[in-house]
């Protein structure tokens, strides 16, 4: 969807008060590094407690006021400008050898300022696949209960309702500090019956609420939005700025986390005693912590810090003079993303004023013919553990393949389609509606890496879509199917195909016709996962079941980076979640230790 993002950016004039580099109390109990999802999440949970001092280091600033980012139906403006990071992955070799876009928040709020805002949690099986991997308390039953926690549901209004919005009061909550919702202007409700009456056609179902643990079906999302109020509900306007008065919250904007500084202890395990940061005016400090340092910066840069700080591959930390302090080959491998395609239909229904937000998720019964043979998995297995550095062996590959071709065997979605109407997309109103469709389970694993001892110098990113042709074949099934349902009645008698139209892929076009179309025509999906992996040290894993860096006493990652493995749904609302259970996790451990 890369050409219909506008690159343009209006400055927040809100300014969160940060403690300035001359203040000579730079002592606190805790230090999250990175004010986003994740880590405004467990910065407000630990300041529950008066006696406990948080500080947050953050790369960006406020963007309260900031109308790219507050308002919900122009998301897209935000990418490219000054608060994205404006990450960009090496040539991909297995995609005609372009660069991508990689979107990553940077502000405070992270990358919940400028996402899609949709809020869709994973399929309970794969949850429980981080358990059966030997990461102890983590299930769906157990990390349920905590998104629930972090919800503040808006019910779905009697306009909202007809316009196909449904939910189930079961699965959600309502007392939390994240307000969900639906767009308060969703586009006429015929255009939903239109449209699930085609999936239905299909074979797919209509879900009344996919956030219950089963995500496959046909539905009218819910988004994270302050309903009432229209303005898009980023973390730090839930979980920080109705909490900024806390004397022991403290925030360092515009500041960036260089490195962990260490106390040797002469013990089995390392002990952080603070982080080096760099000031806005190049002062260059060390803040020091107490208790613990918590890594929150993301699946694209928290490997890169823990790398900085001595933590990872001596192979790679040797190249830029790092001394190893922690030897953990697995630091920002396994690295999972999912290409993203779109496509464009003109449409009869007038000009679509209002927002469609409805996604469509399959099996790949639905659309592929058959799954892959189990026995090419140690295939796949071995030429991945060549391309991620032997990392992860062949053997434990193949073993995580297994646990997802399990899954997948096992009907649990594999494919995404989402349509949307030009205004989400600040295009204007027009008749025109998008679906942008992906893998969502592939099997290519890349890396992030540091390229410097300059923590200023963007790390190499390398997703290596498509390093795996079964990745490439389903997406091409994916891309058929989604052209098939829009030709399918009733929806086909309302549109004609704008995108990529049949003089570029022509009806009858072959698998390989596809293929260069999909190659050259995605995007990254910037759902990256996997980089500091929640799993045992003996199968590549970087962190424990509590979220603790191998090696360590007190350092911990929590962010999405911690995801073993890629899930069905989106990121927001389950890394959420894993913030408020690790801040119960630390909280737990705080009275253990007092």
């Amino acid at each position: 969807m890369a050409g219909i993002f506008s690159l343009f950016l209006t400055l927040s004039s809100h300014q969160v008060q940060p403690i300035l580099a001359t203040n000579p109390v730079l002592e606190f109990d805790y230090i999250v590094i990175g004010g986003g999802t994740a880590g405004l999440t467990v910065a407000n949970r630990l300041s529950e407690i008066p006696t406990v001092s948080v500080a947050v280091i953050e790369a960006g600033s406020s963007v309260l006021n900031n109308p790219n980012v507050t308002n919900p139906d122009v998301f897209t403006v935000a990418i490219g400008t000054d608060i994205d990071w404006n990450y960009s992955t090496v040539n991909q070799t297995h995609a005609n050898g372009r660069i991508m876009r990689q979107i990553a928040g940077k502000a405070l709020g992270g990358t919940s300022t400028i996402n899609g805002m949709t809020y869709i949690r994973a399929e309970k099986s794969q949850i429980d696949a981080w358990g059966k991997i030997g990461n102890e308390g983590w299930s769906w039953d157990e990390l349920f209960p905590y998104y629930k926690k972090s919800e503040n549901l808006t019910r779905p209004s009697q306009a909202q309702a007809a316009s196909g919005a449904t939910f189930n009061p079961i699965n959600h909550g309502e007392d939390g500090p994240l307000k969900v919702g639906f767009p308060s202007m969703l586009a006429n409700g015929t255009i939903f019956d239109i449209i699930a009456a085609t999936w239905n056609g299909l074979g797919i179902p209509t879900s009344t609420d996919m956030n219950g643990g089963a995500v496959r079906g046909i539905s009218v999302f819910p988004s994270t939005i302050d309903a009432d109020a229209h303005l898009r509900e980023d973390a730090a306007r839930a979980y920080y700025y109705p909490f900024q008065e806390r004397k022991n919250l403290h925030i360092f904007l515009q500041t960036t986390a260089n490195r962990i500084a260490w106390h040797k202890t002469g013990g089995n395990k390392q002990v952080a005693n603070g982080v080096e940061v760099t000031f806005s005016n190049a002062t260059v400090r060390t803040l020091k912590a107490k208790r613990e340092v918590i890594v929150s910066a993301g699946s694209l840069r928290s490997p890169a810090i823990l790398e900085l700080s001595g933590v990872g591959n001596p192979n790679i930390l040797s190249k830029y003079g790092i001394g190893t302090i922690i030897r953990l080959p697995g630091v920002g491998e396994n690295l999972q993303d999912q290409p993203n395609n779109a496509c464009a239909y003109n449409s009869t229904f007038g000009l679509v004023n209002g927002s469609a937000t409805y996604v469509a998720y399959g099996s790949d019964s639905d659309f592929l013919p058959s799954l892959p043979l189990r026995s090419q998995l140690l295939t796949w297995a071995q030429k991945v553990s060549g391309a991620i550095n032997n990392a992860i062996s062949p053997a434990t590959l193949e073993y995580f393949f297994t646990i997802q071709y399990e899954l997948l065997y096992s009907s649990v979605p594999n494919a995404e389609v989402i349509i949307a109407a030009t205004k989400q997309y600040g295009l204007g109103v027009t008749s025109i509606l998008f679906s942008a469709f992906w893998v969502l389970l592939p099997f290519s694993r890349g890396n992030v890496h540091i390229t410097s001892a300059d923590p200023m110098v963007q790390p190499a990113m390398n997703p290596n879509f498509f390093l795996l042709d079964y990745d490439l074949e389903v997406q091409v099934a994916i891309a058929k199917w989604t052209r098939k349902f829009w030709a399918s009645e009733p929806i086909g008698k309302y549109v004609t195909e704008l995108s990529p139209g049949f003089a570029t892929v022509p009806a009858n076009a072959s698998d390989e016709v596809w293929g260069e179309y999909v190659k050259t025509n995605f995007g990254g999906n910037s759902h990256p996962v996997g980089t500091a992996a929640m799993m045992p040290e003996q199968l590549g894993g970087v962190v424990d079941a509590r979220l603790k860096v191998y090696g360590t006493s007190n350092v911990r990652v929590v962010d999405a980076s911690v995801f073993p493995f890629q899930v069905s749904g989106h990121l927001s609302s389950t890394i959420y979640a894993i913030a408020e259970k690790a801040s119960d996790m630390i909280k737990e451990d705080m009275r253990l230790c007092a």
